[in-house]
């Protein structure tokens, strides 16, 4: 389709400001602006909840007779002047941090979840980015992200009369989403070729404006793309190996080609999860370049800017692909950069035969991180491979737990309730009160959540109503419209993709129990599912289909509802209004779990697995956790905890839970839960936002890595590659000599002698290491040097002291030294005593 298909549509000229208004995906998350839209055409925005498609869809002659409405004009120029005003007003992130960000923040993801209206997401990957992406829009932080436009999305879910998932495909019409084509200077539509096996793919560009944000959309549906090139960006998570290797190459070689190409210059590039490593690719050669260099020198240069976020919790579900079909698709693309595959495959994993693409990001990255402080265990074990005979322990991966982007999933009630306790503009800087809703009284948190309960009942009837109906019994029309559904009860929610590591099955594991919560005539307790399972997975599917099942036995009628098509708008309504949010992963698979953040800010309580973000913020006061105080190594045993998870699951809910919920005061008020209610909302709301990550982001770890990449020069980068080929000549000849142990008082003195092979003893660290143990926690002690031996060259002698154990608990090694590095991830030397 050409250009001139897209060209905005005329207005009469007072209402002008709409155009730029309905393509700023803020509307998304500052409601304020919903009347607007809802006036100009009230079922279409009940319906889509998409400003672009209400304004592109309205008759000309609505829109005239809206142009001379005095009443109307004066309420559309009071909400222009409220989006004018948001958007220039001062920011978290000042004229001075934009400056130390040199240039902004590249970020790669293979899905975006902003809103509803702009399909591009299947899960808690895409639903992160996009709460990631609003809230830099909030602060100020100059980001720029590159993704995909695709044709279908992820697929759209109904359940037939058995329970068996359907999938569907609706096509994603550019001109109803809020995107439009990013042009040129001259006006053109920007494009972009990738090299492929004998011809070149061509690439539209499109841009969604997220606030001060850019998100810019890569689509190979090009005209004179062959056919089945034009099916690359498709959908999203479908199809084999192939399909996915041309779009991560479609992502990172054409997305940093993108931003060359229109002379986005950023400082930093944030690459979410390993599918656009080949960004890093294409980064460096573009570096290599411009500074006529090496490859190996602009790896060195680009990589400390460079930073890789994983979410993923086991080995295999790294991207991997065999090296026929990677030698068949790059060798274009790096010959055309002066690079091999060999050389690639060499970063990914040590010239092995298959090309890992969170390999290749960790060897592009100067530093890398999980999303949890126990998925940080996990990111150290499951990458440990990589660093050699470094243990888990050593490996540098750090974390930066996950948070939601409140705006975005607070209630219209709790909107309220926040803003009369902190403000308005709670949520654009940091909330530094502890506790900011220690003023508001019970009454109106019980309100609050009582609202919340009802607005939920009537949107699942609703819902239900529109939904499947027709699939059940005709004797049973109530149950399966939700019209038994209660306000005043206990309503428990469990809504994410169904797979089997999720265990949505764990409240099936005995039946009777559940049914004897289900159906208490004093305390009863109603369940709100939700969910889709990947067209592949058997398995999952087979999960929803049990669940279907179990809904239909006629004692529990009308407890318990399914809803199809889980998707952002779904999740918004069932976050808003459920009492409790269950979760329950096996362990150690929940790299964070965010979806149980987004009940905090609407007084929500989380009964979760002790795992992901929860193991943080869990307490007695703010929620209940399934194996509390769990350790990493009790994690680590997959399914053996099922039956034990379960059954504790059951008494929570059988002794603590339900119990809580009903227990009320004289004035009707369950206090003990209000008070739960008011410590999550206090605690854990501001710090588990997407407002403390982004700050944690920027200050951790955007902020010094850009400082770090101003310092890789030419120069420098030559000097460190140098550092790295004279410390991998030497290694394998280096060598120890004498050890001594002498007890000094209450600890050891520890005496070694080492062979260095002409390195000079500045580029070699030296320590004493202990593994924890029933005499003490671990040491690594680093050994201090006390001058070359005079009978032996090129030999050594080091000292230290370390805590009175036995010797035999320790052991000297030898790693690379070099302040300028970020160690052991960029040389990763290291010799062991035995």
């Amino acid at each position: 389709m050409t250009l001139a298909a897209y060209t905005i549509r005329a207005l009469p000229e007072p209402l002008n400001g709409l155009i730029s208004m309905a393509l700023d995906l803020k509307w998304s998350w500052h409601h304020g602006s919903d009347q607007l839209w809802r006036r100009l055409d009230t079922e279409l925005w009940e319906a889509t909840h998409n400003a672009w498609f209400v304004l592109n869809s309205v008759s000309a002659e609505r829109l005239q007779q809206l142009a001379e409405d005095r009443e109307f004009l004066a309420f559309y120029q009071q909400q222009l002047s409220r989006h004018q005003a948001l958007t220039s007003a001062p920011p978290w992130c000042s004229r001075d941090d934009e400056a130390q960000l040199a240039g902004g923040i590249a970020w790669f993801c293979m899905e975006y979840g902003v809103s509803e209206s702009l399909p591009l997401y299947s899960g808690g990957l895409g639903v992160l980015a996009g709460d990631y992406l609003k809230t830099a829009s909030d602060l100020g932080v100059p980001v720029t992200a590159i993704g995909l436009l695709y044709q279908q999305g992820y697929f759209r879910q109904a359940l037939n009369a058995e329970g068996e998932q359907l999938e569907f495909y609706p096509y994603n019409d550019p001109t109803m989403l809020p995107v439009m084509p990013l042009r040129n200077d001259a006006g053109d539509w920007v494009r972009v070729n990738v090299p492929f096996p004998g011809r070149a793919l061509r690439l539209r560009v499109w841009k969604a404006q997220v606030g001060r944000c850019e998100l810019l959309l890569l689509d190979s549906n090009d005209p004179r793309n062959e056919p089945g090139d034009r099916g690359i960006t498709s959908e999203l998570y479908s199809g084999g190996l192939e399909k996915r290797l041309q779009q991560e190459m479609v992502l990172g070689i054409g997305g940093w080609r993108l931003l060359a190409q229109t002379g986005r210059e950023p400082g930093l590039c944030h690459i979410n999860e390993g599918h656009s490593a080949l960004a890093l690719i294409e980064r460096a050669a573009h570096w290599q370049r411009q500074n006529k260099t090496s490859f190996e020198v602009a790896r060195q240069a680009t990589r400390a800017t460079n930073l890789f976020t994983t979410h993923t919790s086991v080995a295999a579900g790294f991207d991997r692909f065999p090296e026929s079909l990677a030698r068949l698709y790059l060798t274009p693309w790096l010959e055309d950069i002066g690079n091999t595959l060999d050389t690639i495959l060499s970063i990914a994993n040590g010239g092995g035969s298959e090309l890992n693409m969170s390999g290749l990001a960790l060897g592009m990255s100067g530093r890398f991180n999980g999303v949890s402080e126990i998925h940080r265990q996990v990111t150290q074990s499951i990458f440990q491979p990589w660093f050699g005979r470094w243990p888990a322990a050593d490996v540098p991966a750090e974390y930066v737990t996950n948070g939601v982007h409140t705006p975005t999933w607070d209630s219209p009630e709790a909107d309220e309730l926040w803003t009369e306790a902190c403000g308005q503009d709670r949520w654009r800087q940091p909330m530094t009160d502890p506790y900011p809703l220690r003023d508001t009284p019970d009454h109106d948190l019980w309100q609050m959540r009582r609202n919340q309960r009802h607005r939920l009942v009537y949107y699942l009837r609703k819902r239900l109503q529109n939904q499947h109906c027709e699939h059940e019994d005709d004797s049973r029309p109530a149950a399966a419209c939700g019209m038994l559904l209660d306000t005043e009860s206990l309503t428990l929610g469990f809504a994410r993709r169904f797979t089997s590591y999720k265990r949505p099955d764990l409240l099936l594991t005995d039946p009777q129990r559940l049914i004897s919560l289900l159906t208490s005539r004093d305390r009863p307790l109603q369940i709100v599912l939700a969910g889709k399972a990947h067209p592949n997975d058997a398995e999952g599917k087979a999960l929803i289909k049990r669940w279907k099942q179990f809904i239909r036995r006629p004692e529990i009628e009308g407890r318990i509802v399914f809803v199809e098509d889980y998707d952002m708008a779904v999740a918004s309504e069932l976050i808003q209004g459920v009492d409790v949010w269950l979760n329950c992963p096996r362990h150690p698979w929940e790299a964070c779990g965010t979806s149980g953040m987004k009940v905090l800010v609407n007084g929500g309580l989380n009964l979760s697995q002790y795992d992901g973000w929860w193991a943080e913020a869990w307490h007695p006061e703010v929620g209940w956790a399934i194996r509390p105080g769990a350790t990493f190594a009790e994690l680590s045993q997959t399914d053996k905890h099922d039956a034990d998870d379960a059954d504790e699951l059951y008494r929570l809910l059988e002794q603590q839970v339900v119990p809580e919920f009903y227990q009320r005061s004289e004035q009707g008020l369950p206090e003990t839960w209000l008070a739960k209610v008011r410590a999550s909302m206090d605690q854990l709301t501001a710090h588990y936002s997407a407002n403390r990550m982004v700050r944690e982001y920027v200050n951790a770890f955007y902020r010094p890595m850009v400082a770090q990449g101003r310092e890789r020069t030419p120069r420098i980068a030559r000097e460190l590659v140098l550092f790295r080929e004279t410390i991998t000549k030497h290694w394998p000849r280096l060598r120890f000599g004498r050890l001594a142990y002498t007890r000094s008082g209450d600890e050891l003195k520890v005496e070694l002698d080492v062979y260095l092979d002409g390195l000079g003893p500045e580029l070699v660290a030296v320590d004493v290491v202990a593994e924890a143990s029933s005499l003490g926690e671990r040491v690594v002690q680093p050994m201090t040097l006390q001058g070359p031996l005079a009978e032996e060259a090129q030999t050594y002698h080091y000292e230290c002291l370390v805590p009175d154990r036995p010797s035999e608990h320790y052991t000297p090694r030898l790693r690379a030294r070099n302040a300028r590095l970020n160690l052991p991830l960029e040389a990763p030397h290291i010799l062991w005593f035995r």
